[in-house]
């Protein structure tokens, strides 16, 4: 005889479904909410005339819940901001230069821990500042290591950044040697002559944001043979779909181009001067994309995905791992500063404390663009953020940042 199967009664079941369908309603209906203030807060600092325009892209477990734009791309001829209008992203670019680099860590090219030398012979043996003499000339000491290329990742194997973000003779040696001369120099004609400046400070004893993600550029063309923009066309963006990702816009898109303002005494204040209009010669990777929203969504959603996107794999779970991890050095607690709550993986901001930075989740990796545009991966809860302003009051930018992840989280 088969064992008596015991039915639920209908009324439980019915309560169950209920008490589920009450449940996700509720949760809709605070996500809707959070949305709801973003796009006012959004709305609200274009009407104040702080924002020429904003678009804002947000996703969760890969579906798009907010896709909307605010504002203006050209503010003088009253051009509204589009889903396609094109952003000057900066300092966006350099998950996308560690990306590549990590694509050639799958292949086996590089280690973390390898000497930065082994593979540019040209900065073997670099020494350190330590002060200024009266002529001008640096006084320097031996580098108590090489620099690896875990702490080039990271920030913190001792260079510096060109001014103004970073000040003093060592950065303007990187200047007089061509380092982020876009008309006018390669990364194979400018970042060899790194070996010949001193390092800022002993490798793995500080982290300072630097110039680190443009020597990154040079080490990929090294190790894959092409040229940085090459491989990230063939290697990234055309698997990826990113149409729009270029360090140039081209004349057929500059229609299509945003303008870029400074905000004072609710008005602005037009400064941009006609850059990324053509192809430079010096391909940044610390800042030299532009790129859509669109285009940054597939990006971060391939790494919220574990390195693929919709069947293409541009990187191994191991290698995402890498980047969305702490790889600062013992001697590192945090990176401080701006970014309170924060530790850094591979060309990406980590939160480490969620209470000191809005409440993101911890392990949640972001980084944003001297322009203002700004994205966060959430992989807490499968959270994709893309915002895309061009403001060059960067301390207004972080003050919008917070706000949305304020809105979303708290």
């Amino acid at each position: 005889m088969k064992p008596a199967i015991r039915k639920r009664p209908t009324l439980v079941i019915l309560t169950t479904i209920l008490l589920t369908l009450a449940s996700a309603l509720s949760w809709a209906d605070i996500e809707k909410a959070r949305l709801d203030a973003i796009a006012s807060d959004l709305q609200t600092r274009v009407d104040e005339g702080m924002l020429s325009g904003v678009v804002a892209l947000i996703a969760q477990d890969g579906k798009i819940l907010m896709d909307q734009t605010f504002g203006y791309q050209n503010v003088e001829d009253k051009v509204p901001m589009a889903k396609d209008t094109i952003f000057r992203i900066f300092s966006m670019t350099k998950p996308i230069t560690g990306t590549a680099l990590m694509m050639l860590y799958d292949e086996g090219k590089f280690q973390l821990d390898d000497p930065l030398e082994k593979h540019l012979p040209a900065l073997a043996g670099m020494t350190v500042f330590v002060s200024e003499s009266d002529d001008g000339s640096m006084n320097t000491e031996p580098a108590e290591h090489p620099m690896t290329i875990r702490e080039l990742l990271s920030h913190t194997g001792g260079l510096l950044y060109t001014p103004p973000l970073s000040r003093g003779p060592v950065a303007e040696a990187y200047s007089a040697a061509g380092i982020n001369d876009l008309p006018n120099y390669t990364l194979a004609e400018s970042i060899p002559a790194l070996g010949d400046i001193p390092l800022g400070y002993q490798p793995g004893s500080q982290w300072v944001y630097s110039i680190s993600v443009d020597v990154q550029g040079y080490l990929v063309e090294v190790l894959s043979g092409q040229s940085f923009d090459q491989f990230l066309q063939e290697r990234i963006f055309d698997p990826l779909g990113m149409t729009d990702t270029s360090f140039f816009v081209t004349e057929d898109k500059a229609s299509r181009f945003a303008r870029q303002y400074f905000p004072a005494d609710g008005s602005l204040r037009r400064v941009d001067n006609g850059s990324f209009l053509k192809k430079p010669k010096f391909f940044s990777g610390g800042g030299g994309l532009t790129s859509t929203a669109s285009d940054y969504m597939k990006f971060a959603q391939m790494h919220l995905n574990g390195g693929e996107l919709n069947g293409v794999r541009i990187l191994s779970e191991e290698a995402v791992q890498i980047m969305r991890s702490n790889q600062l050095p013992d001697a590192v607690a945090n990176i401080s500063g701006l970014y309170p709550g924060n530790v850094f993986g591979v060309d990406f901001a980590i939160v480490d404390e969620p209470e000191k930075y809005n409440g993101a989740p911890r392990g949640t990796h972001w980084w944003w663009g001297i322009a203002g545009s700004w994205f966060w991966i959430d992989p807490v809860e499968n959270i994709v953020v893309v915002g895309m302003i061009q403001n060059s009051n960067t301390r207004y930018s972080l003050e919008v940042h917070a706000a949305v992840r304020a809105a979303l989280y708290q």
